[in-house]
């Protein structure tokens, strides 16, 4: 995939045409540094950011070309894309790439499982695990538990507190 889902326009900010957007990130700071983004996945139809602000967690665009509040209404409920390419920091990594990784415990050097789902508890993100016996458990993405993500190798390396699993 070229792009990476950066968040959805969920309301209009103002009357000047900008766009309030709830992020798909915590690093959110970086987001407001973007210089265009796309309405869709193929990254066929690109906005220019003229300017872009945080509030109160969400970021608010003003894009290039939406200068009323019933131009930009017209995108309420798109999804905002950027070129995967533009966000290339180190210890960077997104939900698709820990999908299928395998989670090993660094103590027996067993592997646990396979990174099937992750989700959001508000506190953190949680791991769902698929064993191989079918049964699931839960991982959450704390540093006292994930020690190491491997996305190259496609490797997940964990120290399970007692009772975790």
């Amino acid at each position: 995939m070229d792009s990476i889902l950066i968040g959805k326009i969920v309301n209009i900010h103002g009357i000047k045409g900008e766009v309030k957007v709830y992020p798909y990130t915590d690093d959110i700071d970086n987001l407001a540094k973007t210089k265009k983004v796309y309405l869709d996945d193929k990254l066929i139809k690109g906005y220019d950011v003229k300017s872009c602000k945080v509030i109160k967690n969400m970021l608010v665009f003003k894009l290039q070309g939406i200068d009323s509040v019933e131009v930009a209404n017209t995108f309420r409920d798109k999804d905002i894309f950027i070129p995967k390419k533009e966000i290339s920091e180190e210890d960077t990594y997104y939900i698709e790439d820990l999908i299928d990784c395998e989670v090993i415990d660094m103590k027996s050097n067993e592997v646990i499982g396979k990174v099937t789902y992750v989700f959001n508890t508000g506190a953190n993100d949680v791991y769902e695990v698929e064993k191989s016996d079918s049964n699931k458990v839960y991982l959450p993405a704390i540093k006292q538990v994930i020690k190491n993500v491997d996305i190259k190798d496609k490797k997940i390396y964990v120290e399970l507190m007692d009772g975790l699993i």
